[in-house]
């Protein structure tokens, strides 16, 4: 059986990511089988730290992530074997109780922070994608998914962005840029360079090219 394709999207944070993924995933999914894997679930498990201490973390450097075990887990899949993957409570920053069973699939999308900063993962990878987008579109993008999808305050989207998102970013994710096949300015608004990735990956696939 064929090795499945695995395609990693990296970017700041609210650069986008999610979205892209999710176009590719929706282009695909009726010809072939496709997974999204979200780094952001392998956040490392909290539970023996009380809730103030939680709050104390630096969740934008690398080492805030379990990356052993996603590469674990995606070597499982690489494998054709189903995984339980964790999933993660940002209400109350650590992981939830419940997981999720993930099958193998002929398309393996990884998208997160670091998925091009981290030598191991990237060297999962089949296409690497950067997704980059100014930092104040970023920035809205955060704030506004913060307090609708992850019951944070104002001040506490704010405080994080200044005291680590910015410097993180700076430090660790922007410098994973050198390391993408493919740079996608402007996030999921920029449907030419979408398109064109649409067109590798279906080469790579050895279908038809399905872009209306």
């Amino acid at each position: 059986m064929k090795k499945p394709l695995v395609i990693g999207i990296a970017g700041g944070s609210a650069s986008g990511k999610t979205s892209i993924s999710q176009k590719i995933y929706e282009t695909f999914q009726e010809i072939k089988s496709v997974q999204v894997i979200r780094q952001d679930d392998y956040y490392r498990n909290q539970d023996h730290l009380p809730f103030e201490e939680r709050l104390k973390t630096n969740y934008d450097h690398p080492l805030a992530f379990d990356n052993d075990f996603l590469i674990v887990q995606v070597h499982e899949l690489l494998n054709f074997r189903a995984v339980e993957k964790p999933i993660y409570d940002f209400a109350h920053h650590t992981r939830s109780t419940e997981t999720e069973i993930v099958h193998p699939a002929e398309v393996i999308i990884l998208e997160g922070l670091f998925v091009l900063e981290d030598k191991a993962v990237r060297n999962l990878l089949d296409i690497k994608i950067f997704v980059d987008t100014d930092a104040d579109v970023r920035f809205i993008r955060r704030l506004m998914r913060d307090i609708k999808e992850r019951d944070r305050s104002v001040d506490n989207v704010v405080t994080q962005y200044q005291n680590t998102v910015k410097r993180m970013h700076e430090q660790f994710v922007e410098p994973s840029k050198r390391y993408a096949d493919v740079i996608v300015p402007h996030g999921s608004e920029n449907s030419v360079a979408i398109d064109l990735i649409v067109t590798k990956i279906s080469s790579i696939l050895n279908v038809k090219n399905i872009i209306e």
